[in-house]
């Protein structure tokens, strides 16, 4: 049975970028490589910066190899001091990956259901001189919080400090004008909001920062500025590229730009959330976060007061009916996530809703035979 997946990625995927890795290629051969290259250049679009100040690197894996990548490529263990802002796990993640690293670094923690404020920030950063690069997620997927980034990365550049933004599961899906933002490096991955499928993630990065770094890195593999120095010479990746899923990328590139680039598909996802939280308010849900933060990509919902109802129960009788949600990540409550983002329409959202309120009214119906 085909599934519609209303997850934050891996997510749900048009025919026509499937149909793409039914082809083989090799890793060396000169068509391949152009195809990278292509890639390199439409990301930069996106991203609405140059390739005289920026540049975008491949790197294979998920994104958090591309996070882990940047940040170990990027901050100096002998010089460089980190913050991370997080309000959520994936802010969480890049202190692990600070500490299994050894760089030296601090995290200011808000709730999940709070951004991080630009004051707050401010202070920090006049409070610890030694802080040189600070790290931050726009869209937090632990609870479907978009962050903002904006007002943070014009503190950061007014301290002088390099500002690195895991846009995971926004970029492609809301506008991120990278240079205008103060944002020195952006990183997110091949099946978020571009569409494609899993495989490999993309940094894209001033190059003048990215040229102080060679010899940085903490891994063989994951070293930022090697992968960037051997991709720029002809678009040949340093190890084995995932070649079905850069070419399945590349048709996703084209069918984003056929629906209208980032701001039509930020259209999309943001009437595919406003209706699911209309038709989800209406069925008894209750949303996790205030309406004033709450993102595009993914919302958060509270289990209902009910004691006995069971997620799974739930989760086995949409996925019958051809729809797969996603559990819930918040440490704080009883949760459960649906995502907005994919080859998803407001028809499936109302399909969604049709399906919820059967399963409802048949747990009602076996509650009052009991």
């Amino acid at each position: 049975m085909k599934y519609k997946l209303l997850t934050p990625g891996p997510l749900t995927t048009t025919d026509t970028v499937k149909q793409e890795m039914m082809i083989d290629h090799c890793t060396w051969d000169d068509d391949y490589k152009a195809i990278t290259q292509k890639i390199r250049r439409e990301l930069l679009k996106l991203a609405q910066v140059s390739d005289q100040e920026y540049t975008a690197v491949l790197m294979q894996g998920s994104g958090s190899f591309g996070v882990e990548s940047a940040i170990t490529t990027f901050v100096d263990r002998e010089d460089d001091h980190l913050l991370i802002l997080a309000n959520g796990s994936y802010g969480e993640r890049m202190a692990d990956i600070a500490h299994h690293a050894r760089i030296p670094y601090q995290m200011h923690k808000w709730k999940i259901n709070e951004r991080p404020d630009a004051e707050t920030v401010r202070k920090l950063l006049q409070e610890h001189g030694e802080i040189t690069h600070v790290a931050m997620v726009h869209s937090e997927t632990t609870s479907g919080i978009l962050n903002n980034v904006q007002e943070i990365g014009q503190v950061v550049k007014e301290a002088g400090a390099t500002f690195i933004v895991d846009a995971m599961s926004s970029f492609a899906g809301v506008e991120i004008p990278v240079g205008q933002w103060g944002i020195d490096c952006v990183i997110s991955s091949a099946n978020k909001c571009v569409q494609g499928v899993p495989g490999f993630s993309f940094i894209i990065v001033r190059k003048d920062l990215l040229e102080q770094c060679e010899g940085n890195a903490r891994s063989l593999a994951l070293d930022l500025y090697e992968q960037w120095k051997t991709m720029e010479v002809d678009g040949k990746w340093r190890f084995t590229s995932p070649t079905h899923v850069v070419l399945a990328f590349a048709k996703a590139l084209e069918e984003l730009a056929k629906e209208g680039g980032v701001a039509k598909r930020h259209e999309r996802y943001a009437e595919n959330e406003a209706l699911l939280w209309e038709r989800m308010t209406e069925l008894g849900f209750v949303p996790f976060l205030d309406r004033e933060v709450q993102g595009p990509i993914i919302t958060t919902f509270y289990y209902p007061s009910e004691c006995n109802f069971d997620f799974q129960e739930m989760y086995d009788y949409v996925k019958a009916h051809g729809y797969i949600l996603y559990p819930g990540k918040t440490t704080d409550a009883e949760t459960f996530r649906v995502g907005n983002i994919g080859e998803i329409y407001k028809e499936d959202i109302e399909k969604l809703a049709v399906i919820l309120r059967q399963f409802i009214e048949s747990r009602e119906e076996k509650a009052a035979v009991s």
